[in-house]
């Protein structure tokens, strides 16, 4: 992967280069230039504060202070802005003041933009060439209560009768459209704070190297001069040590009150917000994201809130997260991971993406990565791995429904675990990497969780719901919440991790685990030993897991980033099927995350015990997070189930747990009779068509022999790539 990490290193710097053009000098500043001869541009509506901020910006850094409207259109037109909009009205004033924007020219300047600056495209095309952008994202209501203290009643381009909070909503589309980084200003900000906040967003802009990340098996002593960015991160996947990517800072902490602005706003702009902190502009630019956030979260899911919170009893509440394409909360990640990853891709290959699932999983990257169309589409393939009785026939239905273009999920003789461990063995052996990228041109990389592009979008859903109880008035913002999380590899309990890193008050992460219940020994006991054990399947599939990958990420995190401690415990998981960490480290374990497990028949009882007390029917997977939350929950916060599943996907376990008779043996079938039985939630409307057009098809089942899968991943790439037409 050294020559594809040189190649983007290499797209990357020449990009800077280029936006980075010096104009001819007007203004010249005695200090050097914080941005060498880039402009820090302000943006904002009017009332922002951009004038005020810029000046505190400007004399921190040393650096001349521009006002678009005092040191360029007034001196250009000889009158106040005030008589010139007066003179000539709304249409005439915006082009004339693009005009004049177009024949500006400054380097090295803090330069406070006018409100309606970028409703003119050439004027900020002409502008932006040397200069970095940096939007004041201010509440609308705090906006219109500062133009009603300076006594402002009506702004450019607002027509009589249009409410101020109407013309600021419309402006927002420019003012996201021009955007290089995003300052989220909290009801209450002082301007020094403002101020302090551009300042970091510009360092953090400058300073791209210090966004970068790690192996969880590297310890500090050995880190290189070698940069790892996010754009490497998702193309490669696993580390070349065999470790899992993190920052290397951390993820971004923010205040209560940005947070609090996050909670008027819908799930796609909380996305944006929060993955613009966690992904660098220079690796995908705050356009390029919202684009494909606004792809992501938009009518492919059933319901406009994307990951809706239901009130269950008590102080129980349910985050759906099935209301994607594939009915499974793996969807809130793999709609937006395959965007991210064709968009960090190097041009001069083509990428096999290999996927072990334990059922949800197939499903969703097989959707995501379908809904990519141009030369994304056709230079990547996705190739799944599921246990082929380890899954349920829904799931499986679901998979194998894949017919056409460069996707195929092939079952596998063997359990998750199996088909997990082939994959990152062919991930670690160069002689196969090396053969696959010189004789096809072919890289290989994954979409399980282990890739932080899947792991990182998790974490909004998690902030989300927090926010939602705010929004509804069930907790004020800083009062805490437990999540109850059904966990096999720790993924999603991990996202949650970081959800309370960057601020969301988590006072616990509770897991989840059925029978196979490795994760709860763990966390109970700082032993994870996997001698003699055997996988055992369950109603709850998903969580048939007994190698844990994301624990990797979990241990760095509690052991203060120690990279070699991880490495050594890892690798003696993988000769000796055991470790226990030291008990200091189980301390901090047990101080974020509890643990139980759920019997099989613990899991079906709860299901009919809610069912019969709301109404409301659980798929097997938030039963067991039911009943772990209803063993230790102690009641004095609320506690959000995170239901990872439409419980159609297990129609057979759920008939029994509500003794149905006389069940159907079509899978469509069953999903009807089981609608009759639920009065919430109502069947999910895109897996009932996708059963009804799939059908059963045939599909390959291979041997758990890894020279098999090998020749399967041969046979994939010849099809996806090597197609003569």
């Amino acid at each position: 992967m050294g020559l594809l990490r040189a190649h983007q290193l290499a797209l990357r710097t020449a990009r800077f280069c280029l936006s980075s053009a010096s104009t001819p000098k007007s203004w010249l500043s005695t200090k050097p230039a914080f941005q060498g001869d880039k402009n820090i541009l302000l943006m904002g509506p009017p009332g922002a504060g951009k004038t005020t901020v810029g000046k505190i910006v400007a004399h921190k850094l040393g650096l001349p202070f521009i006002d678009v409207d005092d040191d360029v259109l007034e001196p250009t037109w000889k009158m106040p802005v005030s008589a010139k909009l007066a003179a000539v009205g709304g249409q005439r004033f915006l082009e004339e003041e693009g005009d004049a924007l177009c024949n500006f020219s400054a380097s090295g300047c803090v330069v406070s933009l006018t409100g309606s600056n970028p409703l003119h495209a050439e004027a900020m095309q002409h502008i932006r060439q040397n200069g970095l952008v940096v939007y004041l994202d201010v509440d609308s209501e705090d906006i219109i209560q500062r133009l009603t203290r300076m006594k402002v009643n009506r702004i450019v381009g607002q027509e009589a009768g249009v409410p101020m909070k109407d013309i600021l909503l419309y402006r927002t589309q420019f003012y996201e459209k021009w955007l290089d980084v995003r300052v989220l200003c909290g009801t209450g900000d002082t301007v020094e704070e403002v101020a302090e906040k551009v300042l970091k967003a510009v360092r953090r802009y400058q300073n791209h190297d210090e966004d970068t990340y790690v192996s969880t098996r590297c310890d500090s002593a050995g880190l290189s001069n070698q940069k790892t960015h996010f754009s490497d991160v998702v193309v490669e996947g696993l580390a070349a040590d065999g470790g899992l990517y993190v920052p290397i800072n951390g993820l971004p902490k923010m205040d209560a009150r940005e947070w609090m602005r996050l909670a008027g706003m819908s799930y796609p702009e909380r996305a944006l917000v929060l993955l613009e902190k966690c992904i660098h502009p220079l690796d995908v630019s705050a356009l390029d994201l919202r684009t494909m956030i606004f792809n992501a979260y938009g009518s492919n899911f059933l319901t406009e809130a994307v990951a809706p919170m239901k009130h269950l009893v008590n102080n129980q509440y349910v985050l759906e997260l099935f209301h994607g394409p594939t009915a499974s909360f793996k969807d809130l990640a793999l709609q937006l991971m395959p965007q991210l990853f064709t968009h960090c891709l190097p041009p001069m290959c083509n990428y096999l993406i290999l996927v072990a699932t334990s059922g949800d999983t197939g499903s969703a990257v097989l959707s995501g990565f379908s809904r990519l169309s141009g030369a994304d589409g056709t230079r990547t393939g996705v190739l799944v791995f599921f246990p082929e009785g380890g899954v349920s026939e829904i799931q499986k239905l679901q998979m194998t429904s894949y017919k056409e273009g460069n996707a195929r999920a092939v079952g596998v003789l063997s359990d998750f675990d199996f088909c997990q461990r082939t994959i990152k063995r062919m991930f670690g052996e160069s002689g196969l990497t090396g053969h696959l990228a010189v004789e096809f041109g072919t890289v290989l990389s994954t979409a399980n969780s282990i890739n932080w592009a899947r792991l990182l979008p998790q974490v909004v859903y998690h902030s989300s719901a927090y926010l939602d109880l705010c929004r509804d008035g069930i907790i004020k913002f800083g009062e805490p919440i437990d999540i109850c999380i059904p966990t096999g590899n720790f993924g999603n309990a991990m996202s949650a991790v970081y959800a309370k890193q960057m601020g969301i008050p988590i006072r616990k992460v509770i897991c989840a685990s059925n029978h196979n219940r490795v994760i709860t020994d763990f966390i109970t006991t700082g032993e994870y030993d996997l001698r003699g054990r055997p996988l055992m399947l369950s109603s709850s599939p998903a969580i048939d897991i007994l190698k844990s990958s994301n624990l990797e990420r979990f241990i760095y995190h509690v052991s203060g980033g120690c990279g070699r401690l991880v490495k050594d415990l890892f690798t003696r998981l993988d000769r000796q099927q055991h470790f226990q960490v030291p008990e200091p480290l189980l301390g901090r374990m047990q101080q974020e995350v509890l643990a139980s497990w759920c019997s099989e028949e613990d899991c079906l009882a709860a299901i009919q015990s809610t069912h019969t007390q709301t109404g409301y029917v659980m798929d097997t997977h938030t039963a067991v997070a039911k009943v772990v939350s209803d063993r230790l929950q102690d009641g004095s916060c609320p506690v959000v189930l995170c239901s990872t599943a439409h419980y159609g996907k297990f129609a057979p376990a759920v008939f029994k747990a509500l003794q149905i008779q006389n069940i159907p043996e079509d899978p469509v079938e069953q999903l009807k009779t089981l609608e009759l039985s639920a009065s919430t939630p109502t069947m999910h409307r895109e897996m009932m068509q996708c059963l009804k057009e799939g059908g059963r098809t045939k599909h390959t089942v291979c041997q758990a022999d890894y020279s098999v899968m090998v020749e399967e991943v041969e046979s994939m790439i010849q099809d996806c790539f090597l197609k003569v037409i």
